[in-house]
């Protein structure tokens, strides 16, 4: 755990670990939800492994006590935690079907369904995240981009934009005719924004032995715009649905383990400079830490998915209460159509009791059990994942908070691989756009729990923000900035040792 040493204080590694007063942000805090004795407990079950002749304790179990435990087939990812309640199961249920519930536009004949658009990217949660696993780039050009978009801004031009963005009280400047979201989609007698176009080229990378793996560098466009040329200075980000086991368990992750991970000035000169992503203005003393989507840019399950209600469907709720979606006062003709609010429902077109179903269900997709945790050359692959500086971000466990929103989320013991940190990952995966905290090069570690099950699951083994990369091997190619030396290590690795990190990885 790198940034103890930074602490002040005890110089004992367990003296600091609990009671030092750390460096790493003014408001850094110990884990105030434990007793002196659990904080040592935590401690000792968090240290990073020493010896890889055999499986830690539990590691199998990578979602604590909620792991599914059934068969790792395509339903993988979408079965609920093990440890819910017969009305938690119930509950599950039935945010399932909301998830999975096709959106229609107003007026219908079904009221509790419409509202869709006018300008939409898919019509349902599931038509994105299929089998609560990963999207993907289109494969051909009858292929749609259903679970891969563009998000849209461009940098700030006038000086109160720029005051708004320097002080978190906005996070981007949309485009200002096609918003912050490219819509291929739109309901009846409305245009679509457009399509997203993709080229690929090719560039080779040699591994030691001689190996030769090809990556593929992706240019992104737009063409067939719908409401005239946009801003010369437009920001493209392409983003692929990413999968949804788990999320829940990272929510309840407790902030001091992430300020203890954070080490932005990089002060222990190892390279790596992990970074808090804040959500909300600096002056505002309730702002949260994002820890949801590529660029951590949303704090909670629940706001992740009004955001994508509206952004992704053009459905309102309470959080984004935004009836016409992604739609901009340049696109008149989006403000015409009808809406689906139900007064007798609420004021959104997704009240809060659905909200609550669907959050509820997001909350508590399970994690699969690990697979092969004892096989030879899984911990071979598990020491050099190690070895080679990979676990410095891709940090392998915790335990969550005793006082969780949820009973089932709290005191476990998970092992995501991630620190749910900013990183800066080189130019070579900059999408030169900047969200919030997080510039153009960073994007937040991602977790690789569930990442073995992609194909199973997914039907693909495409990684990464846009998808560009066709398997774990391009996925680790990709890593440059912070991790630059564990990408170089892993090059250099023998090609036994680099087919033993990638059945590690396969095991998650």
């Amino acid at each position: 755990m790198k940034n103890f040493i930074r602490c002040v204080g005890s110089t004992s590694f367990l003296g600091a670990a609990l009671f030092c007063v750390c460096a790493v942000a003014a408001d850094a805090q110990l884990r105030t939800d434990l007793s002196e004795k659990d904080r040592m407990r935590v401690e000792a079950v968090i240290k990073s492994a020493e010896q890889f002749s055999k499986p830690e304790a539990f590691e199998n179990m990578a979602g604590g006590a909620g792991t599914h435990k059934g068969k790792a087939d395509r339903n993988a990812f979408s079965e609920h935690s093990a440890n819910l309640s017969f009305e938690g199961q119930e509950k599950f249920k039935l945010g399932n079907g909301l998830f999975r519930k096709l959106w229609v536009s107003s007026p219908a004949s079904t009221q509790a369904s419409d509202g869709l658009g006018p300008l939409f990217n898919a019509r349902s949660c599931q038509r994105c995240h299929l089998k609560d696993g990963r999207g993907h780039p289109p494969t051909s050009a009858e292929d749609t981009a259903i679970s891969m978009f563009l998000r849209l801004s461009i940098p700030p031009r006038t000086a109160e934009e720029k005051q708004a963005i320097e002080s978190g009280e906005k996070a981007l400047i949309q485009e200002p005719t096609y918003g912050g979201q490219f819509q291929d989609f739109a309901i009846q007698g409305v245009p679509a924004e457009g399509r997203m176009t993709i080229k690929y080229t090719e560039k080779k990378v040699t591994l030691a032995g001689g190996e030769v793996v090809s990556l593929r560098v992706p240019e992104y466009g737009v063409a067939d715009l719908g409401y005239g040329p946009m801003s010369k200075d437009v920001l493209f980000s392409p983003r692929v649905a990413p999968q949804m086991i788990g999320l829940g368990l990272l929510e309840a992750i407790h902030p001091a383990d992430l300020f203890r991970l954070a080490d932005p000035e990089d002060k222990d000169n190892d390279g790596i400079s992990g970074e808090i992503s804040w959500v909300g203005a600096k002056t505002d003393p309730n702002r949260q830490i994002g820890r949801f989507g590529w660029k951590a840019s949303t704090p909670t399950v629940r706001q992740q998915s009004a955001g994508a209600f509206a952004g992704d469907i053009g459905i309102s709720s309470p959080e984004a209460p935004r009836h016409y979606g992604d739609c901009t006062e340049n696109q008149k003709i989006c403000f015409e159509a009808r809406t689906g609010v139900q007064k007798r429902l609420g004021d959104t077109e997704a009240p809060d009791p659905v909200m609550d179903l669907v959050s509820f269900y997001s909350n508590n997709l399970a994690v699969p059990v690990r697979r092969n945790v004892a096989d030879a050359k899984v911990l071979k692959g598990k020491e050099a994942f190690f070895g080679i500086g990979c676990a410095s971000c891709h940090t392998p466990k915790f335990v969550t908070r005793r006082d969780a929103n949820q009973k089932e989320h709290a005191f476990q013991l998970i092992w995501p691989y991630t620190d749910l940190l900013l990183h800066d990952m080189g130019p070579g995966l900059s999408d030169n756009r900047p969200v919030g905290d997080a510039d153009g090069p960073e994007w937040r570690t991602a977790p690789l729990w569930g990442i073995g099950l992609t194909q199973t699951v997914s039907g693909h083994t495409n990684l990464l923000h846009d998808g560009r990369a066709r398997n774990l091997t391009e996925a680790i190619l990709w890593h440059g900035g912070e991790a630059e030396s564990a990408k170089e290590a892993f090059v250099g690795l023998p090609k036994e040792e680099r087919d033993a990190l990638i059945s590690f990885l396969n095991s998650l």
